[in-house]
């Protein structure tokens, strides 16, 4: 597993919850929300990808 992804997978992953507001089931920036949703989805693909290598 690679440190670097983890890092910037958590740290995504809390600006996400923390732009998200509960009571209108919206984002505080949607345009912001995308970007940092895709490069999420990347950084946990590409943690999956290496533990599946090492395993192999």
């Amino acid at each position: 597993m690679n440190p670097i992804w983890a890092i910037v997978a958590i740290i995504l992953g809390v600006t996400l919850y923390k732009q998200f507001d509960f009571s209108t089931m919206q984002f505080e920036k949607p345009a912001m929300a995308v970007i940092y949703a895709i490069t999420f989805i990347a950084a946990i693909f590409f943690l999956i990808k290496g533990r599946k290598r090492r395993i192999e």
